[in-house]
């Protein structure tokens, strides 16, 4: 049985961070609810090209995009601007463990559906919101997106190229990588709310902002500054405090390597043929080699580059050095390493027959992860959900969908 088969969410999220984390713990057996816009739905539905398709090939409403972020969920279309609606979701909620929502700040409570409301109908609730810039503070209103936050949270400051480089300028991550950080910490403060409430019969809620989360995964670059009180900045695929850490060209193309130690340090110049550099004062450490950094990459890139990627990797391998090619994502879905780990499949669907998804990286030896159904269509569980959870019947059901409060 899946950890979290006993856990019961109401997914009120959109967009990324909150479906990833609730993806992330459907994944683990939860019960996900989806509540979305009837006629509209989760605003990725329609974030493509590319989009699904269906059995005789015509592209449906439905985005890849959404498809990286729902799986294992169930889809209710309501109406939450109507009090039908709201009824609805209250009632649900009453049923649930877990509400994660990401409306602005306060979006919410004009519905009634804020914690305090739900806190009324279910008070051992686990509450978790999710914004921008969370709920206290001068920017507290204000969305918040990705590339907003990258922007403002540091990141983009110490990615790309260095200044004077070619490819000079910050630049984002190419995933929305603070989105799916902060559905990560959010999915690990919801369980740790659930071991709270288990132990005490007490909810709460958790207030997890996207400023914070990119602030806190700054990590030793955070740390860098608040040690040196000097800014880092871009160095491109170099890293700021391990030498030789970056990219290096080959005879057709470039590779990456990876030293952690010195003593794969000395394996690196061996390999390469030079040998009597990992003996060199000017280079025998870490903390010598981030000193002379320039003069070291130039003579080790002067090596790389009389040799094509595939051989530096066999021979950087063999004398276990870590290295590998820089692939692009056929490259990625065609290596064997992830063919072996079986990290791409197919899920049934409703529509389309069948569609791809990437698995998850949670591997359980005793309760693994599950894959029991495919980002539904919208609305796709509207009536299976009311009628089991509610236990509205057919007639009632025909009717709020006649008058617009839900859709099928």
């Amino acid at each position: 049985m899946a950890p979290l088969s006993h856990i019961r969410i109401l997914d009120l999220s959109r967009i990324l961070a909150g479906p990833w984390a609730s993806q992330t713990l459907a994944d683990l057996g939860a019960t996900v609810i989806k509540i979305e816009q009837p006629g509209s739905g989760d605003d990725t539905r329609g974030w493509g090209p590319p989009y699904v398709h269906d059995r005789d090939g015509q592209p449906t409403t439905d985005s890849a995009y959404y498809l990286a972020i729902n799986r294992n969920k169930q889809s209710v279309a309501v109406d939450i601007a109507t009090p039908e609606g709201q009824a609805i979701v209250r009632d649900l909620a009453r049923n649930a463990d877990v509400v994660i929502e990401n409306f602005k700040v306060g979006g919410l409570a004009k519905y009634g559906l804020d914690y305090a409301g739900l806190k009324a109908v279910k008070p051992d609730l686990v509450y978790c919101s999710i914004t921008g810039f969370g709920q206290t503070g001068p920017y507290a209103p204000r969305a918040g997106y990705d590339l907003l936050l990258q922007a403002m949270g540091g990141l983009m400051s110490i990615t790309g190229g260095a200044d004077g480089a070619p490819d000079a300028g910050p630049q984002r991550v190419g995933v929305a990588v603070v989105d799916l950080l902060t559905g990560m910490y959010a999915a690990v403060g919801i369980l740790a709310a659930l071991t709270h409430r288990d132990r005490t019969g007490e909810g709460q809620s958790l207030d997890i902002a996207l400023l914070d989360v990119n602030v806190a995964s700054l990590a030793n670059q955070a740390l860098n500054y608040l040690v040196s009180g000097k800014p880092p900045g871009r160095m491109g695929l170099a890293h700021p405090n391990v030498v030789p850490y970056q990219d290096f060209p080959t005879a057709d193309g470039a590779m990456i390597v990876a030293v952690g130690n010195d003593g794969q340090f000395a394996r690196f110049a061996d390999a390469l043929g030079l040998g009597a550099m990992a003996a060199d004062p000017a280079y025998a450490t870490n903390a010598a080699r981030v000193v002379n950094r320039v003069p070291l990459i130039a003579a080790l890139s002067a090596a790389t580059a009389t040799r094509p990627t595939k051989h530096w990797v066999e021979v950087l391998e063999a004398a276990t050095v870590p290295c590998g090619p820089i692939n692009d994502i056929a490259q990625v879905f065609a290596d064997e390493q992830v063919v072996a780990r079986q990290l791409a499949l197919d899920l049934p669907h409703p529509v389309a027959g069948s569609v791809p998804t990437v698995a998850s990286p949670l591997r359980l030896s005793a309760s693994p992860v599950e894959y029991r159904n495919a980002p539904p269509p919208l609305g796709h569980d509207t009536r299976e959900v009311l009628a089991r959870d509610l236990g509205l019947g057919a007639d009632m059901i025909d009717d709020l969908v006649r008058r617009g409060i839900v859709a099928c």
